[in-house]
């Protein structure tokens, strides 16, 4: 397993929007619409990683919990699927469904959107608050397979619990750590 860390955007940086189409609901989602009233997850995710398929249960209990909080959670894979087709579009609607996610995954195939976050692995996390400012980036907890850390989400739940609280989040920052995102050869 290759193991690329986060590129940490800058804090403060505003969302880039985007309209890319939903994988389960066959409908183009945008940023706008999709936003969180109190705050926004992007997660920039794919189906084969082995890093994403350890984190999967938490990601979807986790929006579980903090969707009747305001917060709303966006998935995007950027994958190349000529090179990578486990990652295709058909793919991703088999393993929301199969997953269980309540949140939009999301294709990114001309690969722009992961450009324009500065998106490195997956999974890679950024939590925008009500205005579209990034307030965290980086990993979801310490957990990584095959290290016998509980996978609990605690610093992603960290970051959403400062937004929610309109406190600043003190808490180091760590980056994630992941499969990187493959990048279509030009």
């Amino acid at each position: 397993m290759a193991q690329t860390a986060s590129n940490m955007l800058p804090l403060g940086s505003k969302a880039k929007n985007f309209n890319l189409k939903d994988t389960v609901s066959q409908n183009m989602v945008s940023l706008d619409s999709a936003k969180g009233l109190h705050a926004t997850v992007i997660m920039f995710i794919c189906n084969h990683c082995p890093f994403v398929k350890h984190v999967n249960a938490e990601l979807v209990k986790m929006a579980k919990a903090y969707t009747s909080k305001g917060v709303n959670f966006i998935a995007i894979s950027s994958n190349d699927v000529e090179n990578y087709p486990q990652d295709s579009p058909d793919k991703m609607t088999q393993n929301a469904i199969e997953e269980g996610y309540i949140f939009p995954y999301l294709y990114d195939q001309t690969q722009e959107v992961a450009k324009a976050y500065q998106a490195a692995c997956t999974p890679d996390f950024y939590v925008f608050d009500k205005d579209l400012l990034l307030t965290y980036r980086g990993q979801l907890d310490d957990s990584r397979p095959g290290n016998d850390i509980p996978v609990t989400g605690s610093d992603l739940r960290h970051a959403l619990d400062c937004v929610l609280a309109n406190t600043e989040n003190k808490q180091e920052q760590k980056p994630s750590i992941g499969c990187n995102i493959k990048w279509k050869v030009s």
